[in-house]
């Protein structure tokens, strides 16, 4: 395993002194994590550890946490569930770390939750979904914006009701993030009396959709609700061009990872027109709170020296937001006290650039906060369009709001 260090950066300290500065003879706060360096998770991972490296720099540069400097402990996890058991292990029994981040979303997060558990250790989540529902750790706090697990698809099919919708198919990945998604999807059909005519999963390994997409509009869904992984967002959202779905569909996506990344949004360009999908933050007029534009200026500039995805509105501010609960715990308590700072952050609303976030016994956000958007008037072959607001028109929740839906899904997409 390699490891990759990362040290704050350069503190100037003046004659006038500093109102906090760091204690260089006490040793550096570590904090240990896996991220996905490589592999299919790869895209995500490395702007989710650029922005919480822009927060090490940020909280270094004000004096550290406590007086000590962070430091980040990471290992490339490779997108693998697989790695990630041994390299928490390695980070608690060899590199004594002080606090664990978990890796990017779920599949890697997974298999490490009964290790911090048994441990009785702190762990600040990082976009997996329902890993804790059944180790049920009460030190595990997700920076996701799920809220309570039926909320997302909720959300998706209410817009879809309310457009008319009554049946719905759903179209997932044999994985453990999509499926559980669409086993709470289907809960939520029920309580809404919306009959599913279709449902398929398909192997991870899929990559033509094309008859499996034939077949979906074979059976005349009024909303298809799908949860798939990034390369299979791209896979079927080609096919959908291809063959069309059909104008009885009057909402088209969901739950599909990938369209949120700037690469994979650059490469499909107007084929993401019509399609409403899940996402975390977007530069919306309602999405700005105190250091958000201060955060993307330092993470814009950064991440085309990093070569990481030049938006970053997924991930990176949430990474960011991690750092940012642990520093005002931390202060707050005034110890780095791994059940005080769990304590504190059941306790209390805390602020950050992606909101104000609370969260229940389970560790999960109290409210929804997760974004429902269309994508409009999109062009090929242009990443800046997606800087400006209105390109991708938030939905839901009402108190962030930017327009109503375009529907049926066909003349949306045109």
């Amino acid at each position: 395993m390699k490891r990759r260090t990362f040290l704050g950066g350069t503190i100037a300290v003046t004659t006038l002194g500093l109102a906090s500065r760091v204690d260089a003879q006490q040793p550096p706060i570590k904090i240990g994590m896996s991220m996905p360096q490589t592999g299919g998770l790869a895209g995500g991972g490395k702007a989710s550890l650029l922005g919480i490296e822009i927060w090490r720099d940020d909280v270094n540069a004000k004096g550290g946490l406590l007086g000590r400097k962070v430091e980040l402990v990471v290992y490339d996890d490779k997108s693998s569930a697989s790695e990630t058991p041994a390299i928490y292990s390695k980070l608690l029994d060899v590199d004594k770390v002080d606090l664990l981040f978990a890796p990017y979303a779920t599949v890697p997060t997974a298999p490490i939750m009964p290790l911090v558990k048994q441990r009785g250790l702190l762990l600040m989540g990082n976009f997996s979904f329902q890993v804790n529902s059944k180790v049920q750790h009460d030190m595990w706090f997700n920076n996701a914006p799920w809220g309570p697990p039926d909320s997302w698809p909720d959300s998706f099919l209410e817009i879809a009701q309310k457009a008319g919708a009554k049946s719905v198919a759903f179209l997932s990945a044999d994985q453990e993030f999509a499926q559980n998604l669409v086993v709470i999807a289907r809960e939520v059909a029920k309580k809404r009396n919306m009959p599913v005519v279709f449902d398929q999963a398909y192997p991870p390994s899929t990559v033509e959709f094309s008859s499996i997409v034939r077949a979906l509009k074979a059976a005349k869904p009024d909303v298809v609700y799908v949860s798939s992984y990034p390369p299979d967002s791209a896979g079927i959202l080609r096919a959908v061009n291809e063959i069309g779905i059909g104008d009885n569909v009057k909402v088209f996506g969901g739950g599909m990872v990938g369209l949120q990344f700037g690469a994979v949004m650059e490469n499909m360009g107007s084929l993401l027109n019509g399609v409403v999908n899940y996402n975390s933050w977007l530069p919306e007029p309602k999405m700005y709170y105190e250091g958000t534009k201060e955060f993307f200026d330092k993470y814009t500039k950064r991440a085309v020296e990093a070569k990481v995805d030049p938006l970053g509105y997924y991930l990176a501010p949430f990474g960011y937001a991690s750092g940012q609960l642990v520093e005002a715990a931390v202060k707050a308590v005034g110890s780095f006290d791994q059940k005080a700072i769990a304590k504190y952050l059941h306790e209390h609303e805390m602020q950050t650039i992606v909101g104000p976030m609370s969260f229940g016994p389970d560790g999960e956000r109290k409210e929804n906060a997760v974004l429902q958007a269309q994508f409009r008037g999109i062009v090929d072959k242009n990443i800046e369009q997606f800087r400006s607001p209105g390109k991708q028109v938030i939905l839901f929740p009402e108190k962030l709001k930017s327009g109503d839906l375009i529907t049926p899904f066909e003349a949306a997409r045109k």
